[in-house]
């Protein structure tokens, strides 16, 4: 039996686990907790704190092996500093000052990579079957507040995976409706090109609606309408109170809203759109995961067929991408169970 400290580090809330991995190789969690970042000075009085919580749960004082911590922001050299928080993090200093033989660090996102190996059949909604084959890539997109890319390669033992800036390539219109919104945010933001990131994410969404609404495609609901107002006076506070994204999704999913409706088909298509794009270029036959904190909150909008449709229209490889296993990742903790089957490889 061996001990392991997992953790997804971010700038609001942490989350810690004990994992113990058995002589068959498979993973239990033995106690786990969330923290508030902002509360502690640092990582190391944190995980100290969790761990004496958990000597006190399981009535014996545990000493992990191993640690990997998921960090929400890069990663150099084991090195990382925080976007959202004043910590600076250094990996031999937390094996020093944990008494932890191997600790790592990576970016959040390549958990989520490492985190799909370790996920079950409960945990994934299949879009699109395929033709797996194991010796191939695997692929992981996610949007949720920006968009994640990263891309996994079998070895021996696991897999190894490496982190990718996808999310910051351009974005390319398909429709005449898709060249009015680039224009658009072009228009809007004074800016000379239009990232992936900026239609494909959380405040994408945000920035689809806010064009339909001010070209007027339909009237605006007072419900979702005042949502939006009260986020765009917000606009350069850190903290908001309310989530547009996550309103306008929950109006398309209802039907209850045409806006929002179609601000949530834009989205969908372009979703798929860049998903084919990154399988196209990858061709991960080993399987292509959606994860991120969107998709599994608006699966029926997923579901509906036009983001595998919009995945799959790629001319003379329509043919490959129907091939691909298409995966969406319900589980949340994906980052966490990453850094887990990471820690393990250490």
């Amino acid at each position: 039996m061996a001990l392991l400290l997992a953790g997804d580090i971010g700038g609001t809330k942490t989350i810690l686990r004990l994992v113990e991995r058995t002589v068959e190789g498979e993973m239990n969690s033995l106690y786990e907790f969330r923290y508030p970042s902002g509360e502690f000075p640092d990582l190391v009085p944190m995980v100290q704190q969790f761990l004496t919580a958990t000597a006190v749960k399981l009535d014996f004082a545990p000493l992990p092996e191993k640690a990997c911590f998921a960090i929400a922001g890069p990663v150099v050299n084991n090195t990382a500093k925080l976007t959202n928080l004043s910590w600076r993090l250094d990996a031999k200093r937390l094996e020093q000052e944990l008494g932890i033989s191997h600790v790592s660090l990576i970016n959040d996102f390549v958990a989520v990579g490492y985190g799909v190996c370790g996920l079950d059949a409960t945990d994934l909604h299949t879009l699109q079957v395929g033709k797996p084959r194991e010796e191939a890539p695997i692929a992981v997109i996610g949007a949720g507040t920006g968009l994640g890319y990263c891309f996994a390669i079998p070895e021996a033992n696991g897999v190894k995976v490496f982190a990718s800036e996808g999310g910051h390539g351009d974005f390319a219109p398909r429709s005449e409706l898709e060249f009015q919104l680039q224009k658009y945010l072009l228009a809007k933001h004074d800016i000379a090109r239009i990232s992936i990131e900026r239609v494909v994410s959380g405040q994408g969404i945000v920035a689809i609606y806010q064009f339909l609404r001010d070209t007027k495609f339909a009237p605006e609901s007072a419900e979702v309408g005042e949502i939006i107002k009260q986020w765009e006076s917000e606009v350069g506070k850190t903290e908001k109170t309310v989530d547009p994204g996550a309103t306008i999704a929950m109006a398309a999913l209802k039907k209850c809203d045409r806006l929002s409706e179609q601000t949530m088909q834009i989205f969908v298509e372009a979703y798929g759109a860049v998903a084919g794009n990154m399988a196209v270029t990858l061709l991960p036959y080993s399987g292509l995961y959606i994860a991120g904190g969107i998709a599994a909150k608006i699966l029926p909008l997923i579901q509906e067929g036009s983001f595998m449709r919009a995945f799959t229209h790629k001319g003379r490889m329509d043919s490959l991408l129907e091939m691909i296993p298409v995966h969406v990742v319900l589980n949340d903790n994906v980052g966490l169970i990453g850094a887990a089957v990471c820690a393990i490889g250490l």
